[in-house]
């Protein structure tokens, strides 16, 4: 069996790790300058590495069609550049699964595959995929939806050790931005993570989460050479 996986960040890799180790064949694809946050576990650093490891799995930037089975061959993961459906409609998959986590769907439809699956908000099963999984941290984690949608967004991040938008560090303006730390580093408060290259002086530092705050570290995660916005979320911890 061979799936095409639409993304290749963090949630995308964890099923398509899971999915390899069960014997089947995966491809994903990814934008040339991929947005994904948690770096370290994201198929998605091929494309800027070439290659990349998560949990002893390889997976390897893949120009054509010859070079997606070329790579299944050696028991790789290739990861295609394509912001369309490109490659999709090349490749002929079996099962695509849309995990881009966009919060809407971007162009997957019913007829991509025998089987299509949405993963999280912005799909709906029975429209535009046959089966929809539900990606909203709670009792419902994981569900998968054969009638209806997902939960919506609802553009507030879960809580994690009692944070929730506390987590989310944003771009103060558009730029390239440059990190000061490495990622998954523990850093203190108010201690600058990255810089904008346009603007100098005005450096990104991490907001107090509280005043009173007991927790004096926290990790974080960090985009290096690149592209940021006011409005885009710059990174999480």
């Amino acid at each position: 069996m061979f799936v095409f996986i639409r993304g290749a960040g963090d949630l995308a890799t964890g099923i398509s790790a899971r999915l390899y180790r069960a014997g089947i064949q995966v491809c994903h694809s990814e934008l040339a300058i991929p947005t994904a946050v948690r770096r370290n576990v994201a198929f998605s650093e091929a494309v800027r590495l070439g290659k990349t490891e998560v949990e002893g799995i390889n997976a390897v930037l893949a120009r054509t069609p010859e070079e997606v089975r070329a790579a299944i061959k050696e028991k790789k993961i290739p990861v295609v550049i394509d912001s369309g459906k490109e490659m999709l409609k090349r490749l002929k998959p079996d099962a695509v699964v849309d995990a881009i986590l966009a919060k809407h769907n971007l162009g997957t439809e019913i007829t991509d595959a025998k089987v299509v699956i949405g993963v999280g908000p912005g799909f709906t099963a029975g429209k535009d995929c046959h089966a929809v999984v539900e990606t909203k941290r709670g009792h419902n984690l994981g569900r998968v939806i054969l009638n209806g949608s997902a939960i919506p967004n609802t553009g507030v991040p879960g809580i994690i050790g009692g944070y929730g938008i506390e987590r989310v560090l944003r771009a103060p303006c558009n730029g390239i931005m440059e990190e000061n730390t490495s990622s998954g580093k523990s850093c203190g408060k108010r201690r600058c993570l990255c810089k904008s290259q346009r603007r100098s002086g005005n450096d990104l530092y991490f907001r107090t989460i509280k005043r009173d705050a007991a927790r004096r570290y926290l990790r974080v995660f960090r985009h290096e050479g690149r592209r940021c916005g006011s409005k885009r979320r710059s990174g999480g911890i």
